[in-house]
């Protein structure tokens, strides 16, 4: 069947490992040193080890592979971690979450006690979040910082007129629903783009900001992305359009929790 699979550029590859934590299913070790994706079956596609490799060699691609399937991954990490590494694999989120800070939470998170757990992908494991009290507000309604239209990512020309001169903010979609500060704290005063690394084309991305900054006198670059791992896909994608454009811009990465925090 043709389906979204990750590759892998051995030539690319300089073995730092650094991608194999992110991938939930398992399917990705070190051969020879260079990284490898251990079978088709174990790979989802989703990309979550996107943005955890410092050299661009993880792309994901469409090809003929077998199906995905959730009772090989299941038997692959048993056989290499034993019992254990089902509930640490299907959980990292869990695993790596702080504890919830004394003051001012934003949001109580309610572990999910369904059997789903997104397909095995730590950024879709079902939470049900709950806002936590707040005192009332004093002050008038918040105002839009936003300046332009459209901001998705596929809909923005290239040639825009707010691009010239400005600071860009790349923004992963669900960034603005979780930090409560995004208008005045990320949007204010910069042009916007957004776009969602998992359910998107990533080498698009790429290459449709590298246009943007080729034809447009960009000053900065801003990526606001989610804490969950598949989101380090934009983060990717605006360093690698960076490089494309041959233009030393400088870029900030803004990290998300689902907590509503910046990280």
């Amino acid at each position: 069947m043709i389906r979204k699979i990750v590759q892998i550029d051995e030539a690319k590859c300089d073995g730092c490992g650094q991608c194999i934590p992110s991938c939930a299913e398992g399917a990705i070790a070190l051969v020879d040193g260079k990284a490898r994706l251990s079978a088709d079956v174990l790979c989802d596609g989703l990309g979550a080890c996107l943005g955890e490799c410092p050299r661009g060699a993880i792309t994901v691609v469409e090809r003929d592979a077998a199906a995905f399937d959730e009772a090989a991954v299941a038997a692959h990490l048993a056989r290499r971690e034993g019992a254990d590494a089902l509930a640490s694999h299907a959980r990292p989120a869990l695993r790596a979450a702080p504890p919830p800070a004394p003051a001012r939470p934003r949001l109580a998170v309610v572990p999910d006690t369904g059997a789903s757990q997104g397909g095995g992908c730590p950024g879709s494991r079902p939470r049900t979040l709950r806002p936590a009290p707040t005192a009332p507000a004093t002050a008038g309604p918040a105002q839009s910082r936003l300046g332009q239209w459209p901001v998705q990512l596929h809909l923005v020309p290239v040639t825009a007129p707010y691009f010239q001169g400005a600071d860009l903010l790349v923004a992963a979609d669900c960034v603005p629903f979780a930090y409560a500060g995004f208008h005045d704290g990320l949007l204010a005063g910069r042009a916007l783009v957004v776009g969602c690394p998992k359910l998107d084309d990533n080498a698009f991305y790429a290459k449709k900001l590298g246009e943007i900054l080729a034809r447009s006198d960009i000053r900065s670059v801003t990526v606001a992305r989610m804490e969950v791992p598949c989101c380090g896909g934009i983060a990717m994608a605006a360093r690698q359009a960076i490089a494309a454009s041959g233009k030393a811009i400088p870029l900030r990465d803004v990290v998300v929790g689902i907590d509503g925090e910046l990280r």
